[in-house]
């Protein structure tokens, strides 16, 4: 594990409208505040089409990451992450997980990483930019998983 004391900066409410992609919105909005590393504690709406990390079918190997994507549509949807910044792709890293409801299906959920949604009505944000330390998400282990890591500062508490 790894655990840093976090410097927190501006403090942000986003909404975004129907029909919005919402990961390009984010990630646009954080470039024109130069925002290069946050918490987002929470969002909740709705999405018209959702693209999810998951699978059909077992998994030939259930200890690696999948990557393999479903998509789902018309979902009430709350979520959390982290933005940190890629050293590998020198770009924003927005890491998303949401539990999502199918309004076709009785609510029927599915919890996982996001990888795009198209807005329907509404998502609304809280977002936490953070300061310091520097908050990165390079490729790491022998799957070369994106992992939030810390920039060495006196304040970091070494990996246990």
């Amino acid at each position: 594990m790894r655990a840093t004391e976090l410097t927190l900066g501006r403090s942000f409410a986003l909404a975004f409208d129907d029909g919005d992609d919402f990961v390009k919105e984010l990630t646009g909005f954080c470039a024109e505040q130069g925002i290069r590393q946050a918490i987002i504690p929470m969002f909740l709406g709705g999405f018209r089409r959702v693209h999810l990390v998951g699978a059909v079918g077992p998994l030939q190997d259930p200890e690696a990451p999948v990557w393999d994507e479903t998509v789902l549509e018309t979902v009430e949807a709350v979520g959390a992450g982290t933005l940190a910044w890629s050293p590998d792709t020198d770009s924003l890293a927005p890491h998303l997980h949401v539990a999502v409801g199918r309004k076709d299906l009785k609510a029927a959920g599915s919890v996982s990483h996001l990888l795009w949604a198209e807005v329907q009505f509404i998502q609304e944000m809280a977002l936490q930019e953070v300061i310091a330390p520097s908050m990165l998400r390079p490729a790491c282990g022998p799957h070369s998983v994106p992992t939030l890591t810390f920039a060495p500062s006196p304040e970091t508490i070494p990996p246990s």
